[in-house]
């Protein structure tokens, strides 16, 4: 039994060294963080093929004003000996020439003069929607910036708040210590012993879900950063105390107006739907274009033909649409008018984001002097509590009070200084200008 009971330590020893390995420590600063998240972004992979997409529809629509070249060639067996009958004046069809073969050839050469502009108004239109995409994926990057800053920010607390907790776990279960000696002595009663002994439980529990919730955060740290789920992330808690000045909130709204990435994409398709209904104008217009060609055929015994070269101009118009409807002419200004309304809704969530997120701010910094000065309060009570206590003038339970209340206090601090620190970065993202190193 012995040997089980060694084997079995033995054995999680060996595990808990193995796990104690497998966990890599990272540390990361929060623009690190940043930069790492956006590099390993599946999102931004996503909107990668979104521009090279985007681009090869502009080299599609330049490929258009190239010349067409095509060539074509053709040999055919003839196993049955076909009737030939010559129509031609004074040349008879009797007894026509044995034909068994056919071999001929073509080159076609087309150089588009004029569209009506559908080519032009083409390529320009591909070109806006490139940029649009382009911008699009830096307003990705921002909104992922704030994401990783927001984790990297939940993270932080949930550690500080094990720290906090720890301190206060290590010096509740020492005055647990003390006051069982107090009770054997017959200084205190048991119920007294028993109030303190039940504050260190709430302590540890309170522990354990601080614990917990710092494995999810670095998890999902893990996730969002493209690292091993088994690593653990240091973070580096001097972001929390940059000193960052807001100015008036006009400020940010013009900063808002003039950065905002998702506005600007929505300005080049709006450019792209204008173009597009030009395009659509321009099919009611005929086409020209220059035309060249060569041809050669060759029937034994019968014809040859070669140095059949051929130049000139083709037209072509359609002439059902002189009554039929433009119906992508009608696609297309519906398409602008959706576009046109988008921007004025987009227009007003940004005044709505930049507005919210300013007085956010403006709060999250308010805070952070009311609970300095909370704690200052909650230290002082309990320093003054626990002298009462000493000299008999206060009760267990009055102590056990002061101590819990300091630990929200001091706890309250670290949240309210993390937590203004990330209202001002979704401020910077609500008007595009939120840095990425």
């Amino acid at each position: 039994m012995k040997r089980i009971n060694n084997s079995v330590i033995a054995l999680s020893l060996f595990a808990g060294m193995m796990y104690t390995h497998a966990q890599e420590k990272k540390q990361l600063t929060l623009d690190e963080a940043v930069q790492l998240g956006i590099q390993n972004s599946k999102s931004l992979k996503i909107d990668a093929a979104k521009i090279e997409e985007a681009t090869a529809d502009l080299l599609e629509a330049r490929n258009r004003q190239l010349p067409e070249l095509k060539v074509s060639g053709s040999y055919m067996y003839l196993p049955v000996k076909p009737t030939v009958n010559l129509k031609l004046p004074g040349v008879s069809g009797a007894g026509g020439p044995e034909v068994s073969q056919v071999a001929f050839g073509s080159a076609n050469l087309s150089v588009p003069l004029y569209s009506g502009g559908k080519i032009k108004y083409g390529i320009q239109s591909a070109k806006y929607l490139v940029e649009a995409s382009k911008l699009s994926t830096e307003n990705d990057k921002i909104a992922i910036a704030y994401n990783v800053a927001q984790a990297y920010n939940n993270l932080f607390k949930a550690n500080q708040s094990i720290k906090v907790l720890e301190e206060n776990l290590t010096a509740s279960q020492k005055r647990d210590e003390t006051f069982l000696k107090l009770e054997n002595n017959g200084v205190i009663a048991r119920n007294d012993r028993l109030k303190a002994n039940l504050q260190t439980s709430n302590i540890e529990l309170q522990l354990l879900e601080a614990k917990n919730n710092y494995n999810i955060a670095n998890i999902n740290m893990d996730l969002l950063l493209g690292l091993p789920d088994a690593t653990e992330i240091e973070v580096d808690q001097n972001y929390i105390d940059e000193s960052n000045e807001v100015k008036a909130v006009d400020f940010y709204l013009n900063e808002a107006r003039e950065n905002r990435k998702d506005l600007q994409a929505l300005d080049q398709q709006r450019k792209a739907a204008a173009l597009g209904t030009r395009s659509a104008k321009s099919e009611n217009l005929p086409s020209i274009a220059l035309t060249g060609g060569y041809v050669a055929a060759d029937i034994p015994k019968f014809l040859t033909v070669y140095n059949a070269v051929n130049v000139g101009v083709g037209i072509s118009y359609n002439l059902s649409n002189l009554w039929k409807e433009n119906s992508s002419l009608k696609q297309s200004q519906a398409k602008e008018m959706q576009l046109s309304a988008t921007n004025d809704m987009l227009n007003d969530n940004i005044k709505l984001d930049v507005n919210r997120e300013y007085q956010n701010s403006d709060y999250s910094k308010k805070r952070i002097a009311v609970f300095e000065k909370s704690a200052e309060q909650a230290n002082e009570n309990y320093r003054i509590t626990k002298n009462k206590y000493d000299n008999g003038l206060a009760t267990m339970t009055e102590l056990l009070d002061a101590d819990a209340a300091q630990i929200a206090a001091n706890v309250g601090v670290i949240n309210a200084k993390a937590d203004a620190a990330l209202a001002y970065r979704k401020l910077l993202q609500t008007t595009g200008t939120l840095t990425i190193k």
